[in-house]
């Protein structure tokens, strides 16, 4: 009967660190090719306003930060750092500077979706046309799967 509780709880570690890392690691193994410098630097070309990604957030930590210039223009908002991998993440504009996870939540009826995140390290996000990024002045990275904030960049 030892043996047999000893084997279960072993077997069942196993099988939740195993979920844990492909939970993780999937994404990675998964995300497109990031877009190159030069490629950001071209999006980055007609951008309206900068902020920065700061890994010093009150809400990151090992696996949840970003780091980087982020350019919000009219077409795009490009980044030229590095985000904390994950799944489902989302970029969403909001009309305040959050940098935890309640804020986000106390505001994101007010936030925009704009849309998903698939490379950590640069991205370019098209912005729709219908979406005034004057109207708000905060880039938040959201992971949608597990109501995670991730980061975020005021850009005005």
């Amino acid at each position: 009967m030892a043996r047999f509780l000893a084997l279960s709880l072993t077997h069942s570690a196993c099988l939740a660190v195993g979920f844990a890392l492909g939970v993780y690691m999937l994404p990675i193994l998964t995300a497109p090719d990031s877009p190159s410098p030069e490629q950001v630097e071209s999006a980055a070309s007609t951008s309206r306003y900068t902020g920065d990604f700061r890994r010093n957030l009150q809400d990151s930590d090992a696996l949840h930060w970003g780091e980087g210039r982020i350019f919000v223009g009219d077409r795009s908002i490009s980044l030229m750092g590095r985000i904390a991998p994950g799944p489902d993440y989302r970029l969403y504009l909001a009309p305040r500077f959050v940098e935890t996870e309640s804020d986000f939540l106390a505001l994101k009826n007010r936030a925009l979706e704009v849309g998903t995140v698939k490379t950590f390290e640069n991205f370019i996000v098209p912005v729709p046309d219908s979406v005034d990024v004057s109207a708000f002045n905060t880039v938040v990275i959201w992971c949608e799967s597990f109501s995670q904030f991730i980061t975020a960049a005021e850009y005005r």
